[in-house]
């Protein structure tokens, strides 16, 4: 551990605020602390620049700083930031994402996901009185809260009882779905998963070949290659569709996480694209460009249930938030709708997907890696896979972690940002194009013989 990870992890529990950044998630040689960020950017207290793929945990879609975010947020800032009664800012943002959503009638605005997410699980409950919640077994987090760690290999602190009331079904599975609720029937109250993943929803009838060896070995631009099809095919059946009409169908509050998809999959989410119609949905992350912003939204019918204004009825105490509405994030918000309203950010977010997942893949399959190291899933939010004998490897992980960091790149995952354009996708090739013949070689000797100062964990793992 280094000097500056010994003292952050004296003073912070974990060391940071979200375990995901801890100095467990990365290779020893990446900067165990930053100081500012600018494009797709980040710089360390000896100014060494290095190109981000972290982009603020997935926060950041236009770049660090930009310069329209950060002003509309210091305007909200000036004007006081933090009123004692509603502020026109806070009405404004709410009107905007009402007037850009379909579904949307009601919004409530908090801090992080986590919350939101929560907050939709007791709306759910309240409305149908049920207390089983399904949770997509795939999705990797939904909430700090018990009913989603509790479901996780991490069960301290978390009596059974509460453990027991959160099922979870796997995605584009629609039979283990219909199993649970056959089991459950009439205890289930909501469904909470993603949209998407490292896949699209699976659509009856059409044939699509396997995601993961489609990006290995297929051009991600062409729609038979990989589990990608165009937003006009999703009118017809497919997965979240069919669990949309079994919640109805059931009395089952539908609920989808936009906290990742958002903005990304399309300006007006994965919802939109996969044309489904969720009772309540919830947006993070992106929607602010990195300002502390989450989004509980849904039907009326549902999110009146935290409402002050209807009389003789009992009241649910939904979310309650100093700062929920702080104007300088909601400010922040507005903009960074604006500004990807036309759809022109996002779709340079899609074109350097294309090039780096093409770019490496192919890099990899000539040097006889492409079981190893390979990039897949949808273009506007890809995986890295690090394999050895098709299973992940920690030991691999942090092996090209090291290596990119020798190059100045800061990859733990990747997420990419309107700022990243042709000059970082040609740098990455090339930085990949001298890697990759590297760790070939140390793979053939045994990458068990290596001795790591840090070896990458799993941020759900049940001991340290």
């Amino acid at each position: 551990m280094k000097k500056i990870d010994k003292q952050l992890n004296n003073v912070i529990p974990g060391g940071a605020h979200t375990y995901s950044r801890g100095y467990d998630q990365f290779s020893y040689n990446a900067p165990g602390i930053l100081k500012k960020g600018k494009g797709c950017y980040v710089y360390d207290n000896q100014n060494k620049k290095y190109l981000d793929y972290g982009m603020g945990l997935r926060a950041v879609i236009l770049g660090y700083a930009n310069k329209k975010v950060n002003n509309s947020a210091i305007k909200q800032i000036n004007n006081g930031n933090n009123l004692t009664r509603p502020s026109n800012i806070e009405l404004e943002l709410a009107n905007k994402i009402k007037k850009n959503f379909s579904y949307i009638d009601m919004v409530k605005f908090a801090k992080n996901s986590s919350n939101a997410v929560t907050g939709a699980t007791k709306l759910a409950r309240a409305y149908n009185n049920r207390k089983i919640i399904l949770r997509c077994l795939d999705h990797p987090f939904f909430s700090f809260d018990d009913w989603f760690i509790g479901s996780t290999s991490l069960e301290r602190g978390i009596p059974k009882e509460i453990r027991n009331l959160t099922k979870t079904f796997k995605f584009n599975d629609i039979e283990s779905f219909k199993s649970l609720l056959k089991k459950y029937k009439n205890q289930i109250s909501c469904v909470v998963l993603e949209a998407s993943s490292f896949c699209c929803p699976d659509i009856k009838g059409i044939k699509i070949q396997n995601p993961v060896q489609a990006f290995k070995y297929g051009n991600p631009n062409k729609k038979s290659s990989y589990n990608y099809i165009p937003k006009q095919d999703y009118r017809k059946p497919h997965f979240l569709r069919e669990v949309q009409q079994l919640c109805k169908k059931n009395n089952i509050v539908f609920i989808i996480d936009e906290t990742i998809t958002g903005f990304r999959w399309h300006f007006k989410g994965a919802c939109y694209r996969y044309k489904i119609s969720p009772d309540l949905v919830i947006f993070g992350k992106a929607i602010a460009n990195g300002f502390s912003l989450a989004v509980l939204a849904g039907k009326k019918k549902i999110m009146s249930l935290g409402s002050i204004d209807t009389l003789n009825k009992e009241r649910v105490f939904l979310l309650s938030s100093t700062h929920g509405a702080e104007m300088s994030s909601l400010g922040a918000a507005s903009k960074t709708l604006d500004l990807l309203q036309n759809g022109k950010e996002i779709k340079k977010i899609w074109s350097h997907g294309v090039k780096i997942i093409n770019g490496i893949n192919k890099i990899s399959k000539n040097n006889g890696l492409i079981d190893n190291i390979f990039l897949f899933g949808l273009p506007c939010s890809p995986y890295i896979a690090t394999n050895i004998k098709n299973k992940n490897s920690p030991k691999l992980k942090t092996l090209l972690q090291e290596e990119l960091i020798k190059h100045k790149i800061l990859m733990p995952w990747i997420s990419i940002s309107s700022s990243h354009g042709n000059r970082e996708a040609k740098y990455v090739l090339n930085a990949f194009r001298k890697i990759l013949p590297k760790i070939k070689k140390l793979i053939k000797k045994d990458i068990n013989k290596i001795k790591f100062k840090n070896i990458v964990k799993p941020v759900f793992r049940k001991f340290n």
